[in-house]
């Protein structure tokens, strides 16, 4: 880590951080000539900072704050090492960081420590997960009272409308998408296809695909904290809200994975289209899962206005070839790549929270040899005796509380920790108008 500070020396400060429960970066500034101390002996602040709610508050009722003495937690470098943050004006280097306890072992409510738990269990079983994303996000003027889509620097006029698969909707703004491909590359985040989406000024980009899935989670969380900043410094916001716009498409944050054994073959490829016995038990395991941790996929009072019918997001717990109605898909192609696609998943997600839930409860199907229902084939909004997600944030977190399910995936203390949280926002996001809300989740989630 110190090689990277001495190949880059025009950096004069550090960022040390953290993902929170919410996937908020919670760290400190450090000039750099002091970065030995944090690579050699970590850093602390109390445990309780990983537990805020959306707007940064202590969780009242949380036992980490008062109850504890709001203890510290020693906070350690991920295998990830130094990266440059190319949206500051000034040189500066992040570091990202997660928990532990003072003997030396992981906090377990480190949203990281929860992928990480998951990944070992795999592990035990000689499986490694190959993982890549999908990430949709906005491009918005957030200058007026009313959101809409910023005017191109090229012609510098508003596109009011979807432009799904644009060529012209790219080139509009191909002095950003040059940057953050740059910006990408300098921080070794491997983004591959760029594309115009269904909504007003929204875009997905493609990470290509990687066996190491606290990696993947890596550069989700650090791409959401790229492409905000560096909109801003073009002159605009960029957000992973899940719908600003109430009559267009919200931002999902699709998963696609496979399983590899120790001689690095894919186990959930037969040599056709169907897939192998291995491969049904993952996708068991996912619907299984999938009503009772719906907080993690949709964390947010917004989530919920993207999950309706007819949005391109799904709504029916089912599974499907081919087949983007459903929320559990296997795309059609290579054999060798055979893979499962989960849609449910917002933008706005914690990404280390998601891919914990997604793997884990793979891994549950896979262990119990669990046979999910038959594939389902046409559209599956018009199958009303499917079972659906939740219709509410309220439900979900009632959900996430009392279900067994989670309680295998998750530690307690992630749990309760998740819970106060979520019902602390529950109630004061009940005092904000709409339009408070849209402010709030534009530049957080």
């Amino acid at each position: 880590m110190q090689t990277w500070l001495r190949k880059h020396p025009n950096v004069r400060t550090i960022r040390v951080a953290a993902a929170d429960l919410n996937g908020q970066a919670r760290g400190k500034r450090i000039p750099a000539r002091f970065a030995e101390n944090v690579i050699r002996n970590g850093t602390r602040f109390p445990m309780s900072v990983l537990n805020l709610d959306i707007w940064g508050e202590d969780i009242e009722d949380s036992p980490l704050v008062f109850e504890m003495g709001d203890a510290d937690g020693i906070l350690r470098p991920t295998e990830r090492g130094f990266m440059p943050m190319p949206w500051l004006e000034a040189p500066t280097a992040l570091l990202p960081i997660w928990m532990f306890r003072e003997n030396g072992q992981p906090y377990e409510g480190d949203p990281r420590h929860a992928l990480r738990s998951v990944v070992e269990g795999f592990k035990a079983r000689g499986l490694t997960p190959v993982v890549a994303m999908e990430l949709e996000f906005f491009l918005i003027d957030d200058s007026g009272k009313t959101l809409q889509v910023p005017p191109s620097p090229r012609s510098g006029k508003r596109r009011k409308a979807a432009e799904t698969l644009s060529i012209r909707a790219l080139d509009a703004f191909d002095t950003f998408f040059t940057d953050l491909y740059d910006a990408c590359e300098a921080m070794d985040i491997p983004a591959d296809t760029a594309i115009s989406e269904t909504g007003l000024g929204q875009f997905e980009i493609n990470m290509m695909h990687t066996d190491d899935a606290l990696r993947a989670a890596d550069d989700a969380w650090l791409f959401k904290m790229l492409v905000k900043g560096l909109a801003r410094r073009h002159g605009f916001a960029a957000s992973f809200m899940a719908k600003p716009y109430p009559e267009y498409s919200g931002s999902g944050l699709h998963t696609h994975f496979s399983l590899i054994d120790d001689s690095g073959r894919n186990v959930f490829d037969n040599g056709g289209p169907e897939g192998t016995r291995l491969l049904r038990h993952a996708i068991a395991g996912c619907l299984e899962a999938m009503h009772d941790s719906a907080l993690v996929f949709a964390p947010h009072a917004n989530s919920y206005e993207r999950l309706v019918p007819g949005s391109h997001a799904p709504t029916a717990i089912c599974w499907g070839y081919e087949n983007r109605t459903v929320a559990v898909r296997v795309p059609s192609g290579s054999n060798a790549a055979r893979r499962i696609e989960h849609r449910v998943a917002g933008g706005d997600v914690n990404p280390y929270l998601m891919l914990a839930a997604i793997l884990g409860a793979a891994l549950q199907g896979i262990e119990a040899g669990k046979e999910p229902p038959a594939p389902v084939t046409g559209n599956a909004y018009a199958m009303p005796d499917l079972k659906q997600l939740p219709e509410s944030w309220a439900a979900a977190i009632d959900t996430f509380e009392s279900s067994p399910i989670i309680a295998r995936l998750f530690a307690p203390e992630l749990v309760r920790n998740y819970i106060l949280t979520k019902r602390q926002e529950l109630h004061y996001m009940a005092e904000l108008t709409p339009e408070e809300q849209v402010e709030l989740y534009l530049d957080t989630v």
